[in-house]
């Protein structure tokens, strides 16, 4: 008798009257275990939210659960790790050269599809703002990239950064937008309307931002889903070639200098400034996140502090760049600020990372997050633009030239 079976003799003092448990211990010569015990709905969600929190943001998302602690959604820009059931000989530290690396060539792409996306969907009679696609295709990437976590971890887990913190969170800004819907209030772009166009104009801008936003990202999460599990299953690189890797990045970004200097000048206020900015606005935010995230349990601190500063950067380049008294910039001083604009704000803020955490917080944590964000961010706009408009220093409109 197999040890720990428990076999029905007439020593053993039972004589069932239930026929059906009877035969359940004679046929199969044990005792079958106690069902466990029911939990109610409210703690099966609650632990439920707990549990794939710590362990899947991507899950959260693609289930429509949520976390109750925001310390739980500082893995977003971080390495897959342990956490994500990576083995110890795959993780990488968040801070290490190969994560680094890939961030670099991340964020110039990042960059160039943002600007592409906005050069081409800009155009007479449009039916959307510009800046809605680029926010929602950033999205929508971030959302399936954090769906398929695991996958990137067991290939190459600074791969996973370099799309989610590189690539789709300098395709997305949070400054841009938060600028964008500023502008609306003040009627920037000199159009015919009245003060109450201009205020549909920014609510409108801000709630179809965030609907865009937090869609796509979970429409990309419940593609990953969907997609994850047929994925087919690479092995790791070799070390030469994640060498190899690590320092095509860094020539890639190296690369923006002479581009910025050797190309003729049209393109230094277009892109090439912005490629230089780029990189280094993509570190800040993601030493922000790194540092921060995991300090506070309401929100995510290091996103907050990175769209808020990166908003107010912006707010006084726009001042600079439209300066009347005593006369605009030069060209080069022009090109640097609208460099520092779209490559340093652009990748220090990101609305991919941000529409993330609001998808995966609590109800009411993911409202005061949003809430919060959003009011800051006009207050600080409202602070540095608003004094320089009343005092009749600058423009409504950009008074830079960019012909040397």
């Amino acid at each position: 008798m197999a040890a720990g079976a428990y076999a029905l003799t007439p020593d053993s003092g039972s004589k069932s009257t239930d026929k059906d448990s009877s035969r359940t211990v004679s046929e199969y010569g044990q005792i079958p275990p106690p069902a466990p015990a029911r939990r109610s709905a409210s703690s099966r969600r609650s632990g439920r939210s707990l549990h794939r929190g710590r362990s899947d943001v991507g899950s959260v998302l693609a289930r429509h659960t949520s976390v109750l602690d925001a310390e739980e959604l500082a893995s977003i820009d971080r390495p897959p790790s342990e956490a994500e059931k990576i083995p110890p000989s795959k993780t990488y530290r968040p801070l290490s050269f190969p994560v680094l690396a890939l961030l670099m060539p991340a964020s110039i792409f990042g960059v160039l599809v943002r600007l592409g996306l906005q050069a081409i969907t800009t155009y007479d009679g449009q039916s959307i703002f510009p800046l809605a696609w680029a926010q929602g295709a950033g999205c929508l990437i971030m959302g399936f990239a954090l769906g398929v976590k695991e996958p990137f971890g067991q290939f190459y887990g600074p791969l996973y950064t370099a799309i989610t913190t590189g690539f789709c969170g300098s395709l997305t800004t949070f400054s841009g937008w938060q600028l964008d819907i500023f502008e609306s209030w003040i009627n920037g772009t000199a159009s015919h309307r009245d003060w109450f166009r201009d205020a549909i104009d920014g609510i409108g801008k801000t709630i179809f931002t965030l609907a865009i936003s937090l869609s796509a990202v979970s429409f990309g999460a419940h593609l990953a889903a969907v997609v994850g599990p047929s994925l087919p299953i690479l092995r790791t690189p070799s070390r030469p070639i994640r060498y190899a890797l690590s320092a095509l990045g860094v020539l890639i970004y190296a690369a923006a200098y002479p581009a910025y200097f050797e190309l003729p000048a049209r393109y230094r206020h277009e892109v090439t400034a912005a490629l230089l900015f780029s990189f280094p606005g993509t570190l800040s935010r993601y030493l922000l996140s790194v540092f921060l995230n995991p300090r506070l349990k309401l929100f995510p601190l290091g996103t907050f502090a990175a769209n808020t500063l990166g908003t107010a950067l912006l707010g006084t380049f726009q001042v600079l760049q439209t300066i009347q008294d005593p006369g605009p910039l030069s060209a080069n001083a022009c090109g640097v600020l609208r460099g520092l604009s779209d490559g340093y704000c652009g990748c220090l803020t990101t609305v991919s990372t941000f529409a993330a955490e609001v998808d995966a917080l609590d109800g009411w944590r993911a409202w005061i997050y949003v809430s919060l964000s959003w009011l800051v961010s006009q207050v600080l706009l409202a602070v540095i633009i608003g004094p320089s408009i009343g005092a009749g220093h600058v423009s409504r409109q950009s008074t830079c030239r960019y012909d040397l």
